[in-house]
């Protein structure tokens, strides 16, 4: 169960998954779930996260994403604080999220299921 303003999942940007996850699964023996050609996400790797192949909508660092109960509420605090939204609210399978960045440029993103 996701915790309120905790972070809860990394996403990597990646190239081609299929020598990604032959990689991980070699060296550390993860395991995937993929959802469509692009997204493959972690399953037993000590943490939840996932690789992006589709890097032309996304950072070239990992995106540390946080949880939300309330996702408005937590846009409204970022915004209070004067950080840029860099990705207003979007959908996505599984719920929403946002990004924006910390007062040191790093990109991160709050995620709802609600």
């Amino acid at each position: 169960m996701p915790t309120h303003h905790k972070i809860d999942y990394i996403e990597f940007p990646a190239g081609d998954l299929s020598p990604l996850k032959d990689f991980y699964r070699q060296v550390f023996g993860w395991n995937f779930i993929d959802y469509g050609p692009q997204y493959a996400a972690l399953a037993d790797a000590g943490i939840d996260g996932g690789f992006e192949s589709d890097t032309t909508d996304s950072s070239a660092k990992p995106l540390v994403i946080l949880y939300s109960e309330d996702l408005e509420a937590s846009l409204a605090a970022v915004e209070g604080q004067g950080a840029p939204i860099v990705k207003p609210i979007f959908a996505f399978p599984g719920g929403r999220r946002f990004h924006f960045l910390d007062p040191s440029g790093n990109e991160l993103a709050v995620w709802s299921d609600k």
